[in-house]
């Protein structure tokens, strides 16, 4: 079923008596230079234009009908098999924010601080402080102590909620914290029991607006130092309509979505944490990702749809053997967060030809989305794309020497303008200047183009590309031709200073246990494929490739363990 019929979504069309004002096969308006959405939802379907709407009103208001939520399961926790219904999920989002306000004192503008993995109640946890007005900050579990203080002073969080487990990593900060549970040899107050002793009461009228901060989402920092982004009320409602959309065009209600991918992530929290629940699936939850354990709940709770990242597809691709576990109920798996190479999906499809595979775009600063396919056999035709420009997306690819929007086929960095573009950074106006322009454009950082059927293919990173020789090499297209090679389970490529080419690119691999594939060898399988510029000089061997939670290859530490190997041997 295709989006067009599947969710009252239509074709863009002009008034009568107006000409087309972009060609309508590849959205490209060649006056302008824009990109356009091929793809617009319906009156019925469009995104909320009420200036006083809130993400936490907006999410509960999509909860299925009480005489339904009393039955219709929204979690499951794979550990525990505990399940809840939709009607007490709403229950216990309605008593904390009650303990919240009434308890707490928690009020509008107040930042507060998630320190948790995945559980039952993180989802409780942000729609309640969305609830009284709050602005939500989470942060990664496995950050240090300095990095978990620093957040919190950027962020001027006046509360945490952290796991017990991680809760004396903010006691440096003197931050007031709340944890998720209570131990039993604990008398801190938890939100487990503010949830049991907190009747919901009827809270205060907030006046929120969706131009109101609603979260800050702390970028990865891959390429450089981590920076607060700024989202809006307005940047949360507009993701969570399309989101819908996008879920209902392709999935039903009864289906069942698998989440590993963090909930502190922009990906995890606007899937799992809010969206979701708008179009009344069950999610099981995993709290922190295992891949045998993945494949287990696929098999026990007969999954139909998983949110992936690149590094879970490759891993399902080498590591799976057949008839180890039954997994004919997945019907859909998608990418996101990095990108994903053409030859790890094509390798997905042929080992699971029953399975549709859809690539899609977004980022922190975009709230998480900008393309998406609609359609598997869009996707299987244009396997490497990140698929069409979401509802509501404008884009262009800029030149980023000369400043001019190219056509189709043609590479520049990938700018987007849309209702869920960021506010800007915090407290960081020199950069929020320097990626939105005063026209309101996003620029992505990204390498990309369009074709002429309007499908978006991201290159790499602009600030990752190696600069050898006056040519420019994309790290992500040799490692895709080092993925291909059987005896190669992971592989990452970074740049090395050399004082002849400027830069040379080094791969970092992960071979199969008792392989005996050579540097020489691997440079080159690598050669035969690439032209003489792009083929990689030297090779490093390592266990794990390092990635961030959202599967992201952390560069900078693989250039750092290149820059020891080298001063080791002086």
């Amino acid at each position: 079923m295709s989006g067009e019929e599947g969710w009252d979504a239509t074709v863009e069309e002009e008034p009568r008596g107006c000409q087309p004002q972009f060609d309508r096969r590849s959205g490209f308006d060649l006056q302008t230079g824009i990109y356009h959405s091929l793809v617009q939802l319906s009156e019925h379907n469009k995104i909320p234009v009420r200036h006083d709407l809130d993400t936490a009103t907006f999410v509960l208001s999509q909860f299925p009908h009480p005489s339904e939520a009393e039955s219709r399961v929204a979690l499951i926790d794979l550990a525990t098999n505990r399940r809840v219904t939709y009607a007490k999920l709403r229950h216990s989002i309605n008593s904390l924010a009650t303990g919240l306000y009434h308890a707490l004192g928690v009020r509008k503008g107040d930042v507060v601080f998630v320190l948790s993995p995945n559980s039952l109640l993180y989802p409780t946890i942000c729609l309640a402080v969305l609830s009284v007005g709050a602005i939500l900050t989470t942060a990664n579990p496995l950050n240090t102590e300095s990095e978990i203080g620093k957040q919190v002073r950027d962020s001027g969080a006046k509360l945490a909620i952290a796991a017990p487990e991680e809760v004396h990593k903010l006691l440096p900060t003197g931050v007031p914290t709340l944890l998720t549970s209570r131990p039993s040899d604990d008398s801190s107050l938890s939100i487990e029991e503010l949830i049991e002793s907190c009747e919901p009461m009827e809270l205060p009228l907030v006046k929120l607006t969706q131009s109101d901060t609603a979260g800050i989402l702390y970028s990865s920092g891959t390429t450089g130092t981590s920076k607060g982004v700024l989202l809006t009320h307005e940047n949360f409602i507009s993701i969570m309509t399309l989101l819908k959309w996008s879920v209902d065009v392709t999935s039903s209600h009864n289906d069942v979505f698998l989440c590993f991918i963090p909930m502190f992530h922009i990906y995890g929290l606007v899937f799992f944490a809010l969206g979701l629940f708008c179009s009344g699936v069950t999610t099981v939850l995993m709290q922190r990702f295992d891949f045998q354990a993945m494949l287990d709940a696929i098999q026990t709770h007969q999954v139909n749809n998983i949110p992936a990242v690149p590094p879970v597809i490759l891993g399902m691709v080498k590591y799976t053997s057949k008839g180890s576990h039954d997994l004919t109920s997945l019907r859909r798996v998608g990418s996101g967060a990095a990108p994903l190479s053409k030859e790890v999906a094509d390798g997905f499809r042929e080992k699971f030809p029953w399975v549709e595979l859809r690539q899609g775009y977004g980022l922190s600063e975009s709230c998480g989305a900008a393309t998406f396919f609609v359609s598997d056999e869009q996707a299987k035709a244009r396997s490497g794309s990140s698929g069409r420009l979401l509802p509501s997306f404008s884009a262009k690819v800029v030149d980023f020497e000369t400043g001019v929007a190219l056509p189709p086929y043609r590479e520049g960095e990938l700018w987007l303008k849309s209702p869920a573009v960021m506010k800007g950074y915090l407290g960081n106006e020199e950069a929020t200047a320097a990626t939105i322009d005063s026209d309101g454009w996003l620029r992505t950082g990204d390498l990309c183009y369009f074709d002429d059927d309007g499908f978006l293919y991201i290159v790499d990173r602009i600030k990752e590309l190696i600069k050898h020789n006056g040519y420019q090499v994309a790290p992500a297209e040799l490692e895709a031709v080092l993925l291909s090679h059987p005896q190669i389970l992971d592989a990452a490529v970074i740049p090395i200073e050399n004082e002849e080419a400027g830069q040379i690119p080094m791969a970092y691999v992960v071979t199969a246990a008792g392989s005996e594939f050579t540097e020489d060898q691997i440079i080159q399988f690598v050669a035969s494929q690439v032209a003489p510029y792009k083929k990689v000089r030297r090779v490093g061997f390592i266990s794990a490739i390092p990635r961030s939670a959202a599967g992201k290859i952390l560069r900078k530490q693989l250039v750092s363990l290149s820059q020891q190997k080298v001063l080791s041997k002086l």
